[in-house]
C-alpha cells in the first residue's frame, strides 16, 4: 500500500446534541479509492464533507492532508513527488502536513482544496445553455488555464470522458449519464489529487451507470488520482472500489475489501410485509396521442413524447420504464401540467369531472394541478429552514404550530421515518439530513398537500435498500390509508416489480408495451434488461 495521502484521526460531528460521527479513524493511500456504504443517516455526506473542508468543522478530530508543497509558489502535489521539481516555478517539493480544520491553516487549507474536486448527487451543476466543450472551458477558466491552450484542453478531456461525439451538443440536452460524464470532465479540468463522488449515479439507470462508473475508474488511473465514493448501493462499490467502509449510526462498523464489507452491510436485510391485492376504482387518468416535440439547434426536431396514449385507475400504483432518454420524465412533466404537450389528449379525473390538463387556466389545468403531487428526481428544499417548516408554511400550507407538527408527524411516517426519527429532525435542517432522509422529507413535502395522484420521478435513485423498503411500504400504505393514485418513473426494475401493478415500456418516445407489471418486464428485450435490471444487492 502506498504512503498515506489523508489521515482522519477521532473525527466526531454533533447536530444540536447529536452525535452523527463518532471517534472515526482511518487512512485514505495515495491514488486509493475508497467507498463508503452505508444506510441512509448513517454519517456518509457529513464525512465526506469533513475530509473535503467543506460545511462547518468537526466538533472534534482531525482531517490531515500528507503533501508535497512548493515553498517559492502556491503549489501542492501528492506526497510521492517529494524531492522532485515544481512543474511551475522549479523549486524543490518538500513534505508538508495540513491539519485541514486548524483554523491557523487558513491558507494551506485553500491550497488543499484546489487540489480536491466533488461530483454531487442530484444535480449536474452544468451550463445548461451552452456547449459541452464550452462548459468545459468555463472550468479551465476557473483555474487560470492560458486560454490559448484550453480548447485543446477541453477536448482532450472530453475525449478522456469518451464524449467527443458530444462535444458541440446543449449541455441540457444530454442525457443523465451523458451530463455526468461531463461533470466529470469538468472536475479533471481541476487536475486533482482527490475526488470525492457522493452518490455519483443515484438516479441514472444501472447500465448507464456502469459506463459512468467505468469512466470514473479510467480517470482515476490516468490522472494518478484518488477517490472517495459513497453510495447505497453495494454494486457501485464493487464496480469502483479498491477498499471499503461501512458505517452505522456514524461509527466505523467495518473496513475491508468491497465484498466483506458488503455482506456485513446486507446482514438482516429482508422484506416480510405483505399488502393485500387493492380493488382499483374507475379510471382516474386518461391520455390520447400525446405528443411532444422540442426545436434543437444540434439535433433539430426531437421527439420527446410521440403519439403516447394509457390510461390509469385510481388507486393504482402504474409504473413507467424505459432506458435513460426514452420519454419518461417528459411524459411525466406532461401528466403533472408543467409541460405543454405539442398536440394530444391529457385528461384528469377530480371529483367526477374530467379536467384537460392541455387547457390552460384557473377551472382547467390550474385546478387540476393542486391535486397532483410531483416528486421530480432532482427536487430541491428550502435549505435554510427547518424540516417543519419545509413541510408547511415554506410551501404555503397555513397550520397552527401544533396542527403543523402533528401533521408533519403523520406525513414523515408515510414517507419512511419511524415515529422516533420523525420527532428527531423536525427542528433540523436540511444540511443536517443525509441525501437519502433529504429525499424522504421532500416525498412528505408532496404528500402532506393531500394529493389525488402522486407522480415520482426515480424515487429510489439514492436510497439504500432498507430505506427503499421503507419507502415502498410508505407508497402501499398510502394507497391503502388514503386511496393514493402513484405513477413511478424509475429504471429500478425491483422497485416496480415489487410495487407496480401494471407499468408501460417507453423506447423512443412510444410506449411499446403496456400492462401487467410481470408480463411487461418479461418482455424486455436483453439490452434493456441489461441496462435497466437493478443489480441486486
Amino acid at each position: 500500500m502506498k504512503a498515506p495521502l489523508i489521515t482522519v484521526e477521532n473525527l466526531c460531528m454533533d447536530f444540536g446534541g447529536e452525535k452523527v460521527l463518532r471517534n472515526i479513524s482511518f487512512e485514505i493511500a495515495e491514488g486509493e479509492i475508497l467507498g463508503i456504504i452505508g444506510r441512509s443517516g448513517a454519517g456518509k455526506t457529513v464525512l465526506m464533507h469533513l475530509i473535503r473542508g467543506v460545511e462547518q468543522p468537526p466538533t472534534s478530530g482531525k482531517v490531515i492532508y500528507h503533501m508535497a508543497a512548493c515553498g517559492a509558489c502556491d503549489y501542492l502535489d501528492v506526497i510521492s513527488s517529494v524531492g522532485k521539481t515544481c512543474p511551475h516555478c522549479g523549486a524543490t517539493l518538500a513534505k508538508i502536513d495540513v491539519d485541514l480544520w486548524n483554523e491557523k491553516n487558513e491558507e494551506l487549507k485553500r491550497r488543499v482544496m484546489r487540489r480536491t474536486a466533488i461530483m454531487f448527487q442530484r444535480t449536474f451543476a452544468l451550463y445548461g445553455d451552452d456547449r459541452v466543450i464550452e462548459n468545459v472551458i468555463h472550468a479551465l477558466d476557473d483555474i487560470n488555464y492560458p486560454p490559448e491552450k484550453a480548447i485543446n484542453r477541453a477536448a482532450d478531456l472530453i475525449d478522456q470522458v469518451r464524449l467527443s461525439h458530444r462535444m458541440m451538443h446543449i449541455a441540457r440536452d444530454l442525457s443523465g449519464g451523458e451530463k455526468q460524464r461531463v461533470v466529470l470532465a469538468r472536475q479533471l479540468a481541476k487536475e486533482p489529487v482527490m475526488l470525492f463522488a457522493d452518490e455519483p449515479t443515484g438516479t441514472l439507470d444501472p447500465g448507464t451507470a456502469k459506463i459512468v462508473h467505468a469512466m470514473i475508474l479510467e480517470a482515476a488511473k490516468t490522472n494518478n488520482m484518488g477517490i472517495v465514493v459513497t453510495s447505497h448501493f453495494s454494486q457501485v462499490i464493487e464496480d469502483v472500489a479498491h477498499r471499503a467502509m461501512l458505517l452505522v449510526e456514524g461509527k466505523i462498523a467495518k473496513i475491508g475489501t468491497p465484498k466483506e464489507v458488503i455482506a456485513e452491510f446486507m446482514k438482516g436485510y429482508e422484506d416480510t410485509e405483505t399488502f393485500e391485492e387493492a380493488e382499483l376504482g374507475d379510471n382516474i387518468v386518461i391520455a390520447r396521442d400525446l405528443i411532444k416535440r422540442y426545436i434543437s439547434v444540434d439535433r433539430g426536431v426531437v421527439r420527446a413524447v410521440n403519439g403516447v396514449s394509457f390510461e390509469v385507475s385510481a388507486k393504482e400504483v402504474f409504473g413507467i420504464i424505459g432506458k435513460s432518454g426514452a420519454g419518461k420524465t417528459t411524459l411525466s412533466g406532461i401528466i403533472a401540467g408543467l409541460i405543454e404537450p405539442t398536440s394530444g389528449e391529457m385528461n384528469v379525473r377530480i371529483g367526477d369531472e374530467w379536467i384537460d390538463m392541455t387547457k390552460p387556466g384557473i377551472e382547467q389545468r390550474g385546478r387540476a394541478t393542486g391535486y397532483i403531487g410531483l416528486l421530480h428526481q432532482e427536487y430541491d428544499l428550502f435549505p435554510h429552514r427547518t424540516v417543519l417548516d419545509n413541510l408547511t408554511d415554506a410551501i404555503g400550507l397555513e397550520f397552527p404550530k401544533e396542527l403543523a407538527m402533528r401533521k408533519a408527524l403523520i406525513t414523515l411516517r408515510m414517507a419512511g421515518f419511524t415515529e422516533e426519527k420523525s420527532k428527531e429532525i423536525l427542528e433540523r435542517m436540511p444540511a443536517q439530513l443525509s441525501e437519502g432522509e433529504r429525499h424522504r422529507v421532500a416525498l412528505a413535502q408532496v404528500l402532506i398537500r393531500e394529493p389525488r395522484i402522486v407522480i415520482l420521478d426515480e424515487p429510489t435513485g439514492t436510497m439504500d435498500p432498507i430505506t427503499k423498503v421503507d419507502v415502498k411500504h410508505s407508497i402501499m400504505h398510502s394507497r391503502e390509508e388514503m386511496d393514493e393514485t402513484f405513477i413511478v418513473v424509475s429504471h429500478d426494475m425491483e422497485f416496480v416489480r415489487d410495487i407496480c401493478d401494471r407499468i408501460a415500456l417507453m423506447r423512443g418516445g412510444k410506449i411499446v408495451q403496456i400492462g401487467k407489471t410481470a408480463d411487461v418486464l418479461a418482455l424486455l428485450t436483453e439490452e434493456e434488461r441489461k441496462v435497466m435490471s437493478q443489480p441486486a444487492a
